[in-house]
């Protein structure tokens, strides 16, 4: 073990101060500063061992991928797990993390070895859940330890064909003073994990707590060290979870995976707009949008409510939107149509739980406040899709083919979109639009 100092270092973004701050100059966190060893080690002089090789000579481990037997779960990861990769898994408490990775480990279990490392829960509750998802297979190994030391030993004998570690934030190094889940330990923990992965060609999951802003906890160093960082989304009280990739350096970012809670574990919805739109009723402020995740098209409905405000200032309440563009659709709509809202309190939510972040669905929100302003009701086999711009033009959004597609496959008769060269072949009745004038008109009829 080599020198040891101390150093004050943001738990968020790893900033090093040479002494406290209360706000971070880097990040902008408040209280984030803690004072953590960092070890000098004397393995850094050591000169390397390996010599430089062709890039052409060395072979590629694609072609290796193997299924977790979850095919959402395969599509989010870019076709299967790659081996020897570091795989990030976060979400809040109860969101279902735990138990995905148990399914995909009983699945792998039947004719490999796993292991599951669990710092957080004792043998007797992990075969509880087990014993209710069916996964007590003869291959699956569950180790109760948090010493990374002792960790490494036991991988490297058993040799397992997949490790799940949960969580990273309970596993310690026995030589770094600081407690489980400071930033020094994430790191040093992190690390001794990757070097087991790259040197194993074994693939290891980590599960990962978040923080109350749904970022992961500890410093973003630690995202940056994993091959593939995937994010849980959804709420415990809801039956649809979505897994979106959100860095994955052997495939796309661009994929989510939808799965539904039930009593035996979480399962893929190969459906999801029909999901999504099961319980929908057509009233004033509903409407079906066509939005886009990864390579799917998916309809949702998103639904707006106005009341009359009580209070000085006017509620504004946004779930499942980003919360700056819907206020920004609100101002468009007061500005462009004459819509007076700002005496009222405004809600906008998208059924389902899902989270939209694309610009496409600002019409379908502006259409959705509009119908709930006016107590009308938009006909429920219209679906709208297209993006507003502060003149109140509606723009052209991408894949466009792939949208009509999925609203003509679930029985929908129109499509209200923006204005293109060209016609759609879709065999249903497109009306194209400029502006939101135009759109309303239309929907109004």
């Amino acid at each position: 073990m080599g020198k040891e100092k101390y150093e004050v270092k943001c738990e968020q973004c790893g900033y090093v101060s040479p002494k406290w701050l209360g706000r971070c100059p880097d990040c902008g966190e408040w209280n984030t500063f803690r004072e953590e060893v960092f070890r000098v080690s004397s393995s850094t002089l050591r000169v390397a061992s390996k010599s430089p090789q062709l890039i052409s000579n060395i072979s590629s481990s694609f072609s290796e991928r193997f299924s977790t037997g979850i095919s959402e779960l395969d599509c989010v990861l870019g076709g299967g797990i790659v081996p020897g990769s570091l795989i990030l898994l976060g979400g809040e408490p109860g969101v279902g993390k735990s138990t995905l990775l148990l399914q995909a480990a009983q699945n792998i279990a039947r004719m490999e070895k796993v292991l599951i490392i669990s710092g957080e829960e004792s043998p007797s509750q992990v075969r509880m859940r087990a014993e209710r998802l069916g996964a007590l297979s003869e291959n699956l190994y569950l180790l109760a330890e948090t010493d990374i030391e002792s960790l490494r030993e036991q991988i490297i004998s058993l040799q397992p064909k997949m490790v799940i570690v949960d969580s990273i934030q309970t596993v310690f190094h026995p030589e770094i003073p600081s407690p489980p889940g400071s930033l020094t330990q994430i790191r040093e923990t992190t690390a001794s994990f990757a070097e087991v992965a790259k040197e194993k060609n074994l693939p290891i999951f980590l599960i990962g707590h978040v923080t109350k802003d749904g970022a992961i906890a500890g410093p973003r160093a630690l995202e940056h060290m994993v091959d593939t960082v995937l994010y849980f989304e959804g709420d415990s009280h809801l039956s649809y979870r979505m897994v979106r990739a959100v860095k994955n350096r052997f495939g796309s970012t661009n994929e989510i995976g939808v799965f539904e809670m039930k009593a035996g574990g979480l399962q893929g919805v190969a459906n999801p707009s029909a999901a999504f739109l099961a319980e929908r009723c057509s009233s004033p402020g509903s409407v079906v949008i066509a939005t886009r995740e990864g390579t799917r098209a998916l309809l949702v409905e998103v639904q707006a409510l106005i009341t009359a405000s009580q209070a000085a200032l006017p509620r504004r309440l946004v779930a499942g939107l980003d919360y700056n563009r819907a206020l920004l659709i609100l101002a468009i709509l007061e500005k462009r149509t004459g819509l007076r809202l700002g005496e009222k309190d405004v809600f906008i939510s998208v059924a389902g739980g899902l989270k939209i972040q694309e610009p496409a669905a600002d019409l379908g929100i502006a259409l959705a406040v509009t119908s709930a302003y006016k107590d009308t009701i938009i006909p429920p086999e219209w679906v709208i899709f297209g993006e507003v711009g502060l003149g109140g033009e509606v723009r052209t959004v991408t894949n466009t083919e792939e949208r009509v597609k999925e609203a003509k496959r679930l029985g929908f008769e129109k499509i209200l979109m923006p204005f293109q060269k060209g016609k759609v072949d879709s065999g249903m009745k497109v009306y194209s639009v400029k502006n939101l004038k135009e759109a309303l008109k239309y929907s109004e009829q």
